[in-house]
């Protein structure tokens, strides 16, 4: 598994068959309510993705921490 492949993605509907990507700092004006949604729902997404990414991290750390202290 690549790292692209556990990204999370929008669906085209979301956006009208656009693809919905944010890029932090990016002027908000012109989006629509629907983009709005898709940008959170995938924004959400991506925030999951890295809580998880995170604990398995820091469980890995605790575990070779725990190793290596006996």
């Amino acid at each position: 598994m690549t790292d692209d492949e556990d990204r999370p993605r929008a669906s085209g509907k979301a956006l009208g068959d656009k693809a919905a990507s944010h890029e932090i700092g990016q002027p908000l004006d012109t989006l629509s309510v629907a983009e709005f949604d898709a940008r959170i729902a995938l924004l959400r997404a991506e925030i999951e993705r890295l809580e998880t990414a995170r604990a398995a991290k820091a469980a890995s750390l605790a575990a070779a921490d725990a190793f290596f202290k006996k």
